[in-house]
C-alpha cells in the first residue's frame, strides 16, 4: 500500500445498524496454524448473506490465530469482518495498540468481551492478563474514538473510529444481573448487542420487552446449528448457562438425517427470532458452509452490502 493510499474498508454493517435493517452476522473461528485458507473457504460462502462475519479471539481459551490479523485477511478478500477483543490475555497497553491497529488496517468493527476463563482452554496453565473486563473496554473504546488514551492523553496521530458492540445473555438466570450488565455496557458506548446461544425464546421476548426496551440499539439473538442429538446433549453438559429443551433433542434423535433436521431447526428459530429483535447471530461450527441453506429455509433474502474507500 503506498503513502497515499487508504484501507478499503466494508462498513455494510455499521450502515445497516444505522438504518434499523435486520442484521445478519456469522461466526467464523480463526485457523489454528498458519494457513487461513480454511476459514476463508467458510466466510466466503457467506458473502452476501451477512452484513459481517466475526473472528473469535481464543475462544474457550483455545489457541487459535490472532483475531485481528484473522479480521485483515477476510478484510483483504472483501468480507467484512467483526473482530473480537477479548481483556484475557492483554494489559490495556496491548489492547489499545491492537484496537488502533484494527482502525489503520481498516477494522472498525469490534466485539469487546472479557474472555473466557484460561483454565477453561488447551493451555491452562497461562497466565491470565484480565486487566480489564467488557465493561472497561467498552470504556477505554469510546476514549480512543474520542481521541485520548486511557490516561486522557491526546492521540497525537488522530482518534480512532470503531464501531463496538457488546455480548449478552437473555437466558440470565438473574434478571436484576443481566438488567446491570447490559445497562453498564450501554453506558459504556456498545452500540450492538450479540447474544449467546438462544433455546428459550419466551426468555429472549421478556428481556427485549422489559431490559432492552427502548434502548435503541440493534439485540442480534445467537442461532446455534445443531447437528445431532449427542451434540445437543455435549453443549447442554459443557455450555454454562445453555439449556437446550428436550423436544429438541428428541426431534433430533428421531430424524433419520440429524443435520438436515438440525438445519430446520435453526430456520424455525431465525423466523422467531425476526418477530421479536433486530437481528441474528449464526454460529455453525465447522459446518458454516450450512448457514446460507438455513437462511433461505427461513426466507431471509441476500443483503446488499456497501463497499467505501
Amino acid at each position: 500500500m503506498s503513502d497515499t493510499q487508504s484501507p478499503t474498508v466494508l462498513n455494510a454493517f455499521r450502515q445497516a445498524a444505522q438504518a434499523g435493517e435486520f442484521l445478519i452476522t456469522a461466526e467464523v473461528a480463526p485457523p489454528k496454524g498458519g494457513d487461513p485458507k480454511h476459514m476463508l473457504d467458510m466466510a466466503a460462502t457467506l458473502k452476501g448473506r451477512v452484513h459481517a462475519v466475526n473472528i473469535t479471539d481464543g475462544s474457550r481459551a483455545v489457541l487459535r490465530m490472532s483475531s485481528l490479523v484473522a479480521s485483515a485477511i477476510l478484510l483483504q478478500h472483501g468480507i467484512e469482518p467483526i473482530c473480537q477483543i477479548a481483556c484475557r490475555d492483554r494489559n490495556r497497553i496491548g489492547l489499545q495498540a491492537d484496537l488502533m491497529g484494527a482502525h489503520a488496517l481498516g477494522i472498525h468493527n469490534i466485539l469487546a468481551l472479557t474472555g473466557d476463563p484460561v483454565k477453561a482452554g488447551d493451555h491452562p496453565d497461562a497466565k491470565g492478563v484480565f486487566d480489564l473486563e467488557a465493561v472497561r473496554l467498552l470504556q477505554l473504546i469510546r476514549k480512543l474514538n474520542q481521541g485520548v488514551d486511557s490516561n486522557e492523553q491526546p492521540l497525537t496521530d488522530g482518534a480512532l473510529d470503531l464501531f463496538v458492540g457488546a455480548a449478552v445473555d437473555p437466558q440470565c438466570a438473574s434478571l436484576s444481573g443481566l438488567q446491570s450488565r447490559f445497562e453498564r455496557k450501554l453506558q459504556a458506548g456498545a452500540q450492538f448487542f450479540q447474544s449467546q446461544l438462544i433455546t428459550d425464546f419466551e426468555r429472549l421476548e421478556k428481556f427485549m420487552d422489559t431490559v432492552a426496551a427502548g434502548c435503541n440499539k440493534p439485540i442480534l439473538a445467537g442461532i446455534f446449528l445443531l447437528k445431532s442429538a449427542k451434540n445437543a446433549q455435549f453443549i447442554n453438559k459443557c455450555v454454562p448457562g445453555v439449556n437446550i429443551p428436550q423436544h429438541i433433542i428428541d426431534r433430533l434423535a428421531k430424524a433419520k438425517h440429524p443435520l438436515e433436521e438440525g438445519v430446520k431447526i435453526a430456520a424455525e428459530q431465525v423466523q422467531i427470532a425476526q418477530q421479536l429483535c433486530q437481528g441474528v447471530h449464526m454460529m455453525a461450527v465447522k459446518r458454516e458452509d450450512l448457514i446460507p441453506q438455513i437462511l433461505d429455509l427461513a426466507g431471509v433474502a441476500p443483503v446488499n452490502l456497501v463497499l467505501t474507500k
